[in-house]
């Protein structure tokens, strides 16, 4: 009787696995439809720009630190 009711728990709590599953695929859907505010492509394209801009100066500051970083380093070892 026991294995019997724990067969049917198991079919069942893979059903309403199953379905938690399909339920949370459309609340996306529905999410990403109906929720989600998308930029424009005029702020998007901004928004690219000052990525870009913002990437090439932290670029420019990491080399700017390297340079200095190598020429101390070789004044450093030259005094030995």
């Amino acid at each position: 009787m026991v294995g019997v009711i724990f067969c049917g728990y198991k079919k069942k709590k893979k059903n309403y696995t199953v379905m938690k599953l399909v339920d949370n695929i459309k609340e996306s859907y529905r999410e990403l439809v109906y929720k989600v505010t998308w930029p424009t492509m005029k702020e998007l394209r901004n928004s690219s720009v000052v990525v870009l801009i913002a990437s090439l100066v932290l670029a420019l500051v990491v080399w700017l630190m390297d340079f200095c970083f190598e020429h101390l380093m070789t004044f450093i070892y030259g005094l030995f």
